[in-house]
């Protein structure tokens, strides 16, 4: 009869556990990631996962220009500073000219001044290309 025992004992703890009122609480999601409001402790932690799983790496660039295209652009670049310094003091200098002309290469710059503004006009004589620039003339200081 000890089986007996056992069996209803079982039983009896298991309608007392059925016959408990049932408790739960609501279910909060709590984000990790710090950039959504999640601990800020986090962060170092995410950043070197993220690091690790990374396998990218930034492509090589294969067109690098040679040395002398490099040194060709570079040239270029000075003498068409040295062009607009030079149109730049002619305009604006000790010794400026209401209007005039300079021929560089294929470029023609012209300049008039004006009342109210200083006009110029690039023109590139091999396309044909023609830039107008009309820059407001700044009033007399003092």
């Amino acid at each position: 009869m000890p089986q007996k025992t056992s069996l209803y004992t079982v039983v009896i703890v298991a309608l007392l556990g059925a016959a408990t009122k049932a408790h739960a609480d609501d279910l909060v999601y709590t984000p990790i990631n710090p950039s959504f409001g999640g601990s800020p402790f986090n962060s170092a932690h995410l950043l070197g996962i993220a690091n690790a799983q990374n396998d990218f790496e930034a492509p090589q660039s294969r067109n690098q220009p040679a040395q002398g295209e490099q040194f060709v652009r570079l040239l270029q670049s000075r003498l068409v500073s040295a062009l607009a310094s030079r149109v730049s003091d002619a305009i604006l200098g000790e010794n400026a000219q209401p209007s005039g002309r300079i021929v560089y290469g294929a470029q023609t710059v012209e300049w008039e001044t004006l009342i109210d503004s200083i006009r110029l006009v690039v023109t590139d004589t091999d396309t044909g290309a023609v830039t107008e620039i009309v820059i407001p003339s700044l009033p007399p200081v003092g």
